[in-house]
């Protein structure tokens, strides 16, 4: 699976305008289906076919960093940036879906929080922002009901 780059602000806000987010005590994970292509569509009969068996562009995945002043001066901010794309590179190929666009933001834990957790993290944030391979939302109720109402 190719992983692309977020770029421009413009798509680090569309990301963010969609609120589908989950912070965990390393990072913020933010998630949204990509703008150009609709999330886990088959391939049309009509598609080119990848030249390379490795290239696959049409399930390519895109994925942003960011970390604010919070973090720290330009040294730790950077430092905490290379720390998230080192998670990025372990995990995401494996856990995350293809045509979805995720923003990790840094936060000031993510420089001391050890790399095993780190990696944890962001297993924890795909699974609760509905944009992982290996099934839906976990641990949240049904729409519709609030946790302490019953059904008559």
């Amino acid at each position: 699976m190719t992983i692309g780059r977020l770029k421009r602000r413009s798509e680090f806000l569309r990301v963010a305008g969609l609120r589908c987010k989950w912070a965990t005590p390393g990072l913020i994970l933010q998630a949204a289906p990509a703008a150009d292509l609709p999330p886990s569509s088959p391939p049309s009969a009509d598609a080119p076919v990848p030249s390379h068996p490795g290239n696959d562009t049409g399930a390519a995945l895109r994925v942003g960093f960011t970390c604010s002043k919070k973090v720290g001066n330009a040294v730790a901010r950077n430092r905490a940036k290379r720390r998230l794309r080192a998670v990025a590179a372990a995990i995401l190929p494996v856990h995350a879906m293809s045509g979805y666009d995720y923003v990790l933001i840094g936060r000031q834990e993510t420089l001391r929080r050890p790399f095993a957790l780190l990696l944890q993290d962001l297993q924890t944030a795909l699974k609760r922002v509905c944009a992982n391979r290996n099934g839906g939302r976990a641990d949240r109720p049904p729409q519709g009901r609030q946790s302490g109402q019953e059904a008559s």
